[in-house]
């Protein structure tokens, strides 16, 4: 069987599940073959209940995207956000266009493959529960080609397993030059706000 960031191999089965955060109830399609396709994970629960984004954002991204819950619920919170949502997924891609659409907010949600995201993308913020399991070299090429893609005051808010690196993580992004902010901490996830220091505001690292 292959890893949710892999491409599927199966026929795919789709299913609906319901899940509740921001005080409302959420129905979505999942299929197998895509990450957490039972439920929404214990860590995404945990990112969600640990802020909202920003009203008047005029980008957001979700990065490794899934099935779309970020998505969805970025774009549901800001009515007038584009929400990038990128996965290397396909099947996870498709669901995430399907969902947006199911929850109204199909015209604003643009899932598409890394490549295909337009590279001059800036955002406001970037919601992901990495893949983690991807290994760490690959985690960290992941960071440091979208982290740069944060406007200047732009905030990532990343949840990770405190049993998968997390802190490991926070003092890798720091000799990075970046700030890591610990926001919550719940279930075995730690919650970070990543954002430019002063030396990459001022032209440290290239947007």
């Amino acid at each position: 069987m292959s890893h949710y960031f892999s491409q599927p191999s199966s026929a795919e089965r789709r299913r609906q599940i319901d899940v509740r955060f921001w005080d409302t109830d959420w129905r979505f399609t999942t299929a197998n073959e895509v990450f957490s396709a039972d439920g929404l994970d214990l860590g995404t629960g945990v990112l969600l209940r640990s802020a909202t984004p920003p009203a008047d954002a005029s980008r957001l991204l979700d990065l490794g995207c899934g099935w779309g819950v970020l998505a969805v619920a970025l774009a549901t919170a800001c009515p007038r956000t584009i929400v990038d949502a990128v996965d290397v997924n396909p099947r996870a891609l498709a669901l995430c266009a399907d969902n947006a659409r199911a929850h109204g907010v199909g015209d604003r949600v643009r899932p598409a493959l890394p490549e295909a995201a337009d590279p001059d993308a800036r955002y406001a913020e970037i919601w992901s529960n990495p893949p983690i399991r991807i290994g760490k070299d690959a985690l960290h090429q992941l960071l440091l080609t979208w982290l740069p893609r944060l406007e200047p005051d732009g905030v990532a808010r990343l949840v990770v397993g405190r049993n998968l690196g997390a802190d490991s993580l926070q003092r890798w992004l720091v000799e990075q030059g970046w700030a890591c902010a610990r926001t919550a901490s719940a279930k075995g996830f730690r919650v970070f706000a990543v954002t430019r220091t002063a030396r990459l505001s001022a032209g440290g690292a290239k947007p």
